[in-house]
């Protein structure tokens, strides 16, 4: 196959292109069908003239699109009126993503996102519609013009030097999709694209009918909630199940591979001289069962595509496995550092953050709620302290050779472990409170697509930030 003359995309991009186009113009059609003229001729010759449009511009548009790759570089040449062109040095290329969207999977075609060092909040360049050989022989091309002349020789061997770290099974898939977060989403998410058409819909005579039918029946309100949340947590249980479907992860070379997805594949490509940390997660219901997730912060990605920014290596795994399943192919990292608690003074600092916080809603409960306000507060305040004391004792750090470890609880509790050489900046900070106490906070991050990533923790021994500190700035 060759690449050097210029080739154009499947045609089934030019439905593509279509698709995108309607998608964008969906709204304002809806808004002229609604609030448009009255007259129906005028609107079915207006839309006739829309759906014309846009079918002549998407086929223009994949006609007028080309690639080819040709001294070192992916050129692409495209526009309808105005010709444009732009040529990508393989060597800025950081990696070649593929994904099958449903359009894609019907005639067995992959979408190609290139991904450059630099990148803005896009893509550098997407191939839409091509076919999956076509796609494979692209990724060789590049990959091994980036290779010296000896490994060019060991082509054919290193062709086959992959290894499986990880593929997920259908238990743990499954464990993956219940413990997720998910429900919460769906929920919001329902319910605000419900309201939106709340001048459409007469949401007040609806709960009016529903106040007589359920005026004395808090039994049934309770139901109808229980059945809400129900129908919530199984639409993000098959929503994960099959966006992380057939989720694996492959060694090949200095390259991580990560492939999933059921209806849509996406594949991701993170050469580990990318990687800039490695943060495990533990959420509340995962914690208990020992399990959590590992994530790679990667120098790769941007603002729009955090997922290659932040990119799930294990998305559910026992934690004590973690370290006999990676430390091979990142010896760099510790992945069982022995964690540093924060001192024992410092508890008190947590217990009154955490005061602070729930403060307001005992207040409202005690004053518009008597007496029941005041019996509510006991438990809120004793939750408050309990969440007070967990995330005083998952607060911690480490510091082992060339490596920074940092453990901290949000909602999730998180640990996150950075090289010396890849951290970007560490600081430290001190109040008035803390000064007191001699306590300090710390504060580390790494790059991670065009922002920064990292971890905080506060109130820990003055001298341990300092000597972290310290350990830091000698090297820079």
């Amino acid at each position: 196959m060759r690449m050097s003359e210029p080739r154009r995309l499947h045609p089934v991009s030019a439905i593509a292109n279509c698709l995108k186009q309607i998608k964008e113009l969906i709204i304002p059609f809806l808004v002229f069908v609604v609030f448009g003229s009255r007259s129906d001729m005028f609107q079915l010759v207006i839309s006739v003239v829309i759906l014309a449009f846009v079918l002549i511009s998407g086929i223009l548009t994949w006609l007028r699109y080309t690639y080819r790759l040709e001294e070192g570089e992916l050129r692409i040449e495209y526009g309808v009126f105005v010709r444009k062109k732009r040529y990508i040095p393989f060597e800025r290329i950081q990696s070649l993503d593929l994904s099958e969207g449903i359009l894609q999977r019907l005639f067995g075609l992959v979408k190609v996102k290139v991904e450059t060092a630099g990148g803005s909040n896009e893509a550098e360049a997407v191939l839409t519609a091509v076919s999956k050989e076509e796609a494979n022989s692209i990724k060789e091309i590049v990959f091994f013009a980036k290779r010296d002349s000896r490994e060019k020789e060991d082509r054919a061997f290193e062709k086959g030097c992959e290894q499986i770290l990880y593929k997920i099974s259908l238990q743990e898939l499954f464990l993956l999709a219940s413990t997720s977060g998910g429900v919460g989403v769906v929920l919001s998410a329902v319910l605000a694209f419900v309201f939106q058409f709340e001048e459409f819909i007469p949401y007040e005579q609806i709960f009016r009918g529903i106040e007589d039918v359920v005026s004395d029946g808090i039994f049934f309100i309770s139901i109808i909630i229980f059945i809400g949340f129900l129908i919530a947590w199984l639409i993000a249980l098959i929503g994960t199940m099959i966006k992380y479907s057939g989720f694996t992860l492959i060694k090949k070379d200095e390259e991580l591979i990560i492939s999933r997805g059921l209806l849509e594949k996406r594949q991701l490509t993170i050469p580990l001289q990318r990687v800039q940390a490695v943060r495990i997660s533990e959420n509340l219901i995962r914690q208990p069962l020992g399990l959590c997730t590992v994530y790679m912060e990667s120098a790769g990605g941007s603002n729009a595509d955090k997922e290659n920014a932040k990119v799930m290596a294990l998305p559910v795994i026992k934690k004590n496995c973690v370290a006999s399943l990676l430390s091979e192919h990142l010896a760099d990292y510790e992945l069982e550092p022995v964690i540093r608690q924060a001192p024992k003074r410092a508890l008190g600092r947590y217990a009154v953050r955490g005061l602070l916080i729930v403060l307001p809603v005992i207040a409202a409960l005690v004053t518009f709620f008597r007496p029941w306000g005041l019996l509510a507060s006991i438990p809120i305040l004793l939750l408050s302290f309990l969440w007070s004391f967990i995330s005083y004792r998952d607060a911690g750090w480490n510091i082992h050779h060339q490596q920074l470890t940092l453990r901290y609880r949000t909602i999730i509790k998180n640990t996150v472990m950075m090289k010396r050489n890849k951290i970007q900046s560490l600081s430290m900070h001190e109040s008035i409170f803390q000064r007191r106490g001699n306590l300090a906070t710390i504060r580390a991050s790494v790059l991670s697509g065009l922002g920064g990533s990292g971890g905080k923790v506060k109130d820990l021994d003055k001298e341990d930030v300092l000597a972290s500190y310290k350990w830091y700035s000698y090297t820079k």
